[in-house]
């Protein structure tokens, strides 16, 4: 494996009826607080009340930021940054899923930022400070509750990217499971492909011995694969959550990379369709992960036959190394189609009227993935493969 250097700051409070230590928490910081969420879940579901209780309690000022997106945007973004100037904030609270802690870590930076915070998004820039924010997190899926990664969208350019700093490590996460029940059967869907493509991105390498990591992705993804199918019949069953929204968790707060730099040219060509498209992230993935498996297995075929014996169960003796490792994609692929993930493209109405300029999104940056280095070709017939 690759010599690494491994650091998580984030306070991880997690289980049952642990919100009940927020009160603390936000007594380490100054009074003045943000608190960011999304399409008003949190209100139906009697979170947001019990939230707002708790920072009356340690007599915060309390600014809000609702109505962050799925796909959070540039322009919610700068709303939020443009509160904490204008209200002195000390400190930003995210109630709700990734896409809310992924707004707030660009607004936390973008407080701090002098300038466009699309500048220090699109990797132009490099953030130097970041406003303290903490989690209380109601979705399984993003794993942004313990890991200083951000996706954020300039609607009015079609472009989405990813970034990062070691300034964006939430300073706590809360999670409760029970107030991951009310996600409604298809998000929680979207969230089990999300985590799963996770350890996807980072099972894919070429490091040579990496035995534990291996073994660690592929137990994530076994025991997802045998929790989803009965959570997804039992919504609020609270041994199903928890075990869904701890395995988010692990499967991106940098456990799973150590020593390996693992590939993520999926979520790349994923960013690219979804700015275009602005479909669920993980309902993209779900559609281009197999058909990116197909098209790269010639790179490593035995780690993905080794992924279709050990996590696929399938036959070592079904035939030669390429038809194992293709059972396995079969199996992922079925596995996600009877849960009620998408398949096609087609699936969101999307033709190939503008593959065009979804490949050029996803080359803004130039080549890229670490597993197999795809170029402008590449992308176009990965995206041909998943009409």
């Amino acid at each position: 494996m690759n010599p690494f250097v491994y650091r998580n700051p984030t306070k991880l409070i997690f289980g049952k009826g642990q919100l009940s230590q927020l009160k603390d928490e936000l007594n380490r910081f100054g009074k003045n607080v943000l608190l960011v969420y999304g399409g008003g879940s949190i209100k139906r579901n009697g979170l947001y009340d019990e939230v707002m209780s708790i920072l009356n309690e340690t007599g915060s000022n309390v600014s809000e930021l609702a109505g962050v997106e799925p796909n959070p945007r540039l322009s919610t973004v700068k709303k939020g940054v443009h509160i904490c100037h204008q209200e002195n904030i000390d400190f930003i609270l995210a109630v709700g899923g990734g896409s809310v802690i992924d707004c707030s870590k660009a607004i936390a930076a973008g407080a701090k930022f002098d300038g466009d915070p699309w500048e220090f998004i699109s990797g132009k820039a490099q953030v130097e400070a970041a406003l303290p924010f903490g989690t209380v997190l109601t979705l399984a899926a993003t794993g942004s509750e313990m890991n200083p990664g951000s996706v954020i969208t300039n609607w009015e350019t079609n472009e989405k990217y990813g970034w990062g700093s070691p300034h964006t490590y939430p300073k706590f996460s809360i999670l409760d499971p029970v107030y991951t029940f009310s996600v409604p059967k298809n998000h929680t869907i979207y969230g089990i492909v999300d985590m799963m493509s996770h350890v996807f991105e980072q099972y894919f390498h070429h490091v040579p011995n990496t035995p534990l990591q291996d073994r660690m992705c592929e137990s994530i993804l076994k025991t997802v694969m045998e929790v989803a199918p009965k959570l997804i019949e039992d919504l609020e069953n609270y041994e199903y959550r928890e075990t869904i929204l701890y395995n988010g968790t692990i499967a991106l707060n940098g456990t799973l990379s150590m020593g390996i730099r693992g590939d993520w040219a999926t979520h790349n060509i994923e960013h690219a369709v979804s700015a275009v498209y602005d479909i669920p992230h993980a309902g993209g993935l779900a559609i281009l992960f197999p058909n990116w498996m197909k098209y790269t297995l010639d790179e490593n075929v035995g780690r993905f036959k080794q992924l279709a014996i050990r996590v696929f169960d399938v036959d070592p003796n079904l035939g030669s190394d390429r038809e194992i490792a293709l059972a396995g994609i079969e199996k992922l692929r079925k596995f996600w189609t009877i849960l009620g993930a998408p398949s096609r493209l087609k699936d969101y109405d999307i033709d190939d009227s503008k593959l065009d300029l979804i490949a050029d999104r996803a080359m803004a940056k130039g080549e890229f993935g670490n597993f197999k280095k795809l170029n402008r070709d590449d992308v176009m017939e990965i995206l041909r493969m998943s009409l």
